[in-house]
């Protein structure tokens, strides 16, 4: 299944309701179904609920620990989620291509010094590809458990330096 952003708590509680968990039905989607900012809402519905995205804030690494802890702090123990790490990885892109370019503000010169970025984000591994300017990442395959006393997008297997599917050359 897929759901617009923010509508999987929803979601997981009309599953709940309808007792599609307790009559065996496996529940597969995308990452915004157990977005992680909502996860410990959905209760104990959500696990075992299997979704494919490129961030959890369970990743392991130590950048995304330490994002999740800033993250955390400054936000009053709200949990990062996709949406966070996109805003901080596109900052930091913004960031690097500035000072590549000694400020120069012009976009010609700012898209070219994002071409071919690459770095560790709180989500793993990235780059801007040089040829599409597309972002290449890892797709996580994750699985919701619950670890002590809360709900997480616990990640089991990788396909790793996902391009842009739509784009071919």
């Amino acid at each position: 299944m897929f759901v617009p952003s923010g509508a999987g708590a929803a979601v997981m509680k009309q599953f709940g309701e309808r007792g599609m968990d307790k009559a065996g039905i496996k529940l597969i989607g995308t990452g915004d179904v157990t977005d992680d900012d909502q996860l410990n809402d959905m209760g104990d519905v959500a696990l075992n609920v299997v979704t494919s995205h490129h961030y959890s804030t369970a990743h392991p690494g130590a950048t995304n620990k330490k994002f999740v802890d800033a993250f955390t702090k400054a936000n009053k123990g709200l949990r990062p989620n996709f949406m966070a790490v996109g805003g901080y990885d596109g900052m930091r892109v913004i960031y690097e291509a500035a000072k590549k370019t000694g400020g120069k503000g012009d976009g010609t010169a700012l898209l070219e010094a994002m071409k071919g970025q690459l770095w560790e984000s709180p989500r793993g591994p990235m780059f801007i590809d040089a040829q599409t300017r597309d972002v290449v990442q890892n797709i996580y395959l994750r699985k919701v458990e619950k670890k002590d006393g809360q709900l997480w997008n616990v990640e089991f297997d990788v396909i790793k330096d996902v391009k842009d599917p739509g784009k071919t050359k």
